[in-house]
């Protein structure tokens, strides 16, 4: 039988310097259908997150929240491009949104989201030598 158990079972392995608690409850009695189903969600988490833009609009939204125009002067992309990935992460539950007039102001409501992306980009550009973003 081939063991379920992720590498990646303690948050500890993967961000240095916090506190070492599981951040998956995966034991070896958990069910095989509820091992799947985390699984499952963690690979649409990171489908939500795999277009660059994407990570560009949660790099930009760490600072506090924006409107549509505001992302558009901080990130190349035009209005309906903009508008189509801020959906995509709205509807993930990345994000919140408010109106304010006629104003969308977007927001990082998941900051577990925050904590990967922060995590990983800076992991990356550290092994390529890249500035960290």
């Amino acid at each position: 039988m081939i063991c379920v158990k992720p590498c990646f079972l303690w948050q500890s392995d993967i961000l240095q310097g916090m506190p070492t608690k599981p951040l998956i409850p995966i034991t070896d009695q958990t069910p095989t259908a509820e091992s799947d189903r985390v699984f499952e969600m963690a690979a649409e988490m990171f489908r939500v997150m795999s277009a660059p833009m994407r990570l560009k609009i949660i790099s930009s939204l760490c600072n506090g929240e924006k409107n549509v125009g505001e992302l558009l002067d901080e990130i190349n992309a035009t209005q309906p491009n903009m508008s189509q990935h801020l959906n995509t992460l709205y509807q993930a539950g990345v994000l919140g949104k408010r109106r304010e007039g006629v104003q969308i102001y977007y927001r990082i409501v998941n900051d577990r989201v925050v904590t990967l992306c922060r995590a990983l980009c800076t992991q990356i550009a550290i092994e390529a030598d890249l500035p960290h973003v």
